[in-house]
């Protein structure tokens, strides 16, 4: 499966984004759909994950401000932020399992600066 993110910008802290990542394929059958996010020269991290079953997954740092959500009909995975800090400043990048595979997708940057 291929995947397509987009939605990164520059938007000052205290603002929103929304993120979206579209499959190339349906999403129904995909077991876990998400979004990672990784600062130069750090190790790429979980941000929020969404199950096939409607399970979701939050790093703790996003918990309360960031909300993920699949939408079949779309094969798009989406990811609301809310109250962004310049901590979240990063490239944010599309991950999918299937059949215990996983699957990432480019890259969209973020930036969060006054």
């Amino acid at each position: 499966v291929q995947l397509q993110a987009s939605g990164g910008g520059l938007v000052q802290p205290g603002g929103s984004l929304r993120l979206s990542c579209a499959a190339s394929r349906s999403i129904s059958s995909i077991n876990v759909m998400g979004w990672y996010r990784q600062l130069s020269g750090k190790q790429r991290e979980m941000v929020a994950l969404a199950t096939i079953g409607g399970n979701t997954n939050y790093a703790d740092s996003v918990q309360g401000r960031f909300t993920i959500s699949r939408d079949d009909a779309e094969n798009t995975v989406y990811l609301q932020m809310y109250s962004l800090k310049p901590e979240d400043a990063a490239v944010y990048y599309c991950y999918a399992v299937s059949r215990g595979r996983p699957y990432w997708g480019q890259g969209t940057l973020v930036t969060v600066s006054s």
